[in-house]
């Protein structure tokens, strides 16, 4: 019974080790994560005061970001010498007066480490997080200095203290059932005590979806129930990480959209305006027939739906309003069919539609869902080979008590390999040579913004289909 018993007590007290050092670990990245971000943006927010090395301008900036979390800052010249930095760390020349990034560095490098100073005004003990990063210079191969910056690590302490008391009461917890139960049950609980140990052995090792499948109602059920109960929580905790994780990556990702925008409409806004004049100037022509007048107008939509797309391009890092009115949505997917009429003959791709009759119209942002339905038609014409198919079909269904219009759009092209299915909605996956990986995630973010749904799934025999849902109540 004792063994029993003292086994249980090691078995407990291993399992909230290693959760609290995974717990722990993880807290820290997230927090040196946090750190190196930080660093980031400050460095990006001083880059033109240090490319004209205008120290007081850089020293005004970063003494504004100086809170409570964020203690010091301190900027190095690619000498590894002081350039600038805030006013507390002036007073530590052992941490100022020098860069620890080696000189052969790059632009992922980073060095870290956690230590403790003393506050010289008030002779308090500092934790601090102290993340150095080097700066390079946008167009400039050459690192121009680097920046160090000291997080206070008190509410990381905090958070952390606050996980051990969780992790101590759940355990306790568990382990109070767990001993009753070896007490007065041992040779009845011997079979369900194995399962027992087993379970919390692979919960231990990181598998927090594992559940003890013991229905009694008696002290090991009771426990087993607990343990159940801990491994949600730990399985919640670790998908709330996961997610925070999954929001930075999706930070930096709208950061580079926000760098590439801005070359993309300079690149394009001139060139698209002067070819807009120029065809506008053609259609005052007198010389112009009905069919060269149709052709001219054609351009002229298309040179517009490229300036918005440039806008929106513009405006994808920027929550973006719909402008909702009443539409048909076969109407707008016949005028985005009418866009691509040409390519498609070219290409001698067979077009085939099957509308439900009777479609009610709703409220939508006509010009954002034409957006979505050229990309996917725009996909489906580059994914079939020269006299290929594409089908289109509209109906009303009901999913989840809610009235949707169904827009499938298929082809009998090349198809998507199902791993990649899910991949093709994020930002900047792409399998073209020539692309970027943005038409996807657009076309996802405004179908969200219409609360509609779109995915892709392989036709029963060959190629691709795209499955668009609209609610019939549209959007206000």
């Amino acid at each position: 019974m004792l063994y029993v018993i003292v086994l249980l007590c090691v078995l407990a007290a291993l399992i909230l080790f290693i959760i609290e050092k995974r717990e722990i670990k993880a807290i820290f990245e997230e927090q040196e994560n946090m750190g190196i971000l930080t660093a980031k943006y400050i460095a990006n927010l001083n880059s033109q005061p240090l490319i004209q090395w205008d120290e007081e301008g850089v020293e005004e900036s970063i003494e504004e970001e100086i809170d409570e979390k964020l203690i010091y800052i301190a900027i190095y010249d690619k000498f590894r010498m002081p350039f600038a930095a805030s006013r507390f760390i002036r007073d530590y020349e052992e941490i100022y007066s020098f860069s620890q990034l080696g000189r052969d560095v790059n632009e992922n490098s980073v060095f870290s480490q956690r230590k403790r100073i003393v506050d010289k005004d008030t002779e308090q003990i500092l934790r601090i997080l102290e993340i150095e990063i080097p700066i390079f210079v946008k167009g400039s191969q050459d690192r121009w200095g680097s920046i160090k910056i000291g997080l206070s690590l008190e509410e990381t302490r905090k958070e952390i203290q606050q996980t051990r008391l969780i992790l101590i009461l759940i355990g306790g917890g568990g382990l109070l059932i767990g001993v009753l139960g070896a007490i007065f049950l041992a040779k009845r609980i011997t079979g369900p005590l194995t399962k027992l140990v087993e379970a919390t052995v692979r919960i231990s090792k990181g598998h927090f979806s594992q559940r003890i499948t013991i229905t009694g109602q008696d002290e090991i059920g009771n426990l087993a129930r607990s343990f159940n109960k801990m491994s949600r929580q730990l399985l919640l905790t670790r998908k709330k990480m996961e997610a925070a994780n999954k929001k930075l990556i999706q930070a930096e990702k709208l950061a580079s959209i926000g760098r590439i925008s801005a070359g993309i409409a300079h690149e394009i806004r001139n060139p698209l305006t002067s070819v807009k004049l120029n065809i506008q100037k053609l259609t005052q022509s007198d010389n112009l027939d009905e069919m060269e007048r149709e052709h001219l107008s054609l351009s002229q939509e298309g040179i517009k739906h490229m300036e918005k797309s440039i806008k929106d391009l513009l405006d994808f890092t920027r929550a973006s309003e719909l402008n909702p009115a009443l539409f048909s949505v076969s109407q707008i997917l016949d005028e985005s069919i009418k866009t691509l009429a040409d390519s498609l003959e070219l290409k001698k791709v067979a077009l085939e539609r099957d509308y439900q009759d009777g479609l009610p119209q709703v409220s939508v942002d006509g010009d954002k869902l034409r957006q979505v339905f050229l990309n996917v038609l725009r996909n489906a014409y580059e994914a079939v080979e020269e006299g290929g198919k594409i089908n289109i079909s509209l109906s009303l269904l009901k999913e989840r008590s809610r009235k949707m219009i169904k827009v499938d759009i298929s082809d009998d092209g090349c198809g998507i390999p199902e791993r990649e299915r899910e991949l093709i909605f994020e930002l900047f996956y792409t399998t073209k040579p020539a692309g970027i990986g943005l038409g996807l995630a657009i076309a996802r973010k405004i179908i969200e913004q219409h609360r509609g749904f779109i995915r892709v799934k392989e036709n029963e025999t060959k190629g691709t289909s795209f499955e668009i849902l609209i609610p019939v109540e549209g959007v206000r």
